[in-house]
């Protein structure tokens, strides 16, 4: 792999961002239109064949237009993305309704799953440490474009009904790292390839194994937003949990 100039992580950011607000693939015109990159039309084409080359972008068909692979996604979270700080009324409001619940496991982890799925507008789900799931928002999939086709609608929502394929792909995720990002398009299973899960880990003092909290929807979802959400409830979670 090779060692990205500055000229093509800026072109792969404006393409990640640009495709994670039209769910369209990005042509070299549409960069050079809406972005200032100082180039012209014709270099845009020729990095854009690079990266395409070295597997941060792909065609998904015949048209000029690229998509970001999970590898380019996973560089754009990793450099070239800046978190967005969370409005002060979502997190008193998430607190005060979780707070309300934390001395009841069951109802604080619905409650955490409403709030992701609510802030998010994706389906929220969680595993607690006896392997019980919780989710909501299933309806919230299918106003993205990549649930529009029904077999990938169908499997996802599949899953609540087939836990231990669930919990096999959440258990995928390797590392220390706190929050975990899954693109589906890694996972092996077709009907995945347009899907994301990124979910944290939490435990309790009478469970190192703990449980995870987080939200499954499209692989292009707004990470900049929806990562301070899932660090902030899963921080709530955890606090929760140890004081009851």
């Amino acid at each position: 792999m090779i060692i990205l100039t500055d000229r093509q992580k800026a072109l792969l950011k404006a393409i990640v961002e640009e495709y994670i607000s039209s769910a369209e693939p990005i042509g070299s015109e549409v960069i050079e239109r809406k972005y200032d990159l100082g180039v012209s039309p014709a270099t845009i084409r020729i990095e854009m064949g690079r990266l395409t080359d070295e597997g941060y972008l792909r065609q998904p068909h015949t048209s000029a237009g690229r998509i970001p692979t999970s590898l380019g996604l996973r560089l754009y979270i990793q450099e070239l993305m800046k978190e967005k700080q969370l409005p002060v009324t979502a997190e008193v409001s998430i607190k005060e309704r979780l707070w309300q619940e934390r001395y009841k496991r069951e109802r604080l982890l619905n409650e955490a799953v409403r709030a992701l799925a609510r802030q998010c507008d994706m389906l929220g789900l969680a595993i607690d440490e006896e392997g019980e799931v919780y989710y909501a928002g299933t309806a919230n999939i299918l106003d993205w474009p990549e649930f529009y086709d029904i077999d990938v609608a169908r499997y996802v929502l599949s899953l609540f009904d087939e836990i231990p394929r669930l919990r096999e792909i959440i258990g995928r995720a390797q590392g220390t790292d706190p929050i975990h990002i899954l693109f589906g398009e890694d996972l092996g299973f077709e009907n995945l390839r347009p899907t994301g899960f990124v979910f944290a880990r939490y435990t309790t003092d009478t469970n190192e194994k703990g449980g995870v909290v987080g939200v499954l929807g499209p692989a292009r979802m707004n990470f900049a937003l929806v990562l301070p959400y899932v660090r902030y409830v899963r921080n709530l979670v955890a606090e929760a949990l140890m004081r009851s």
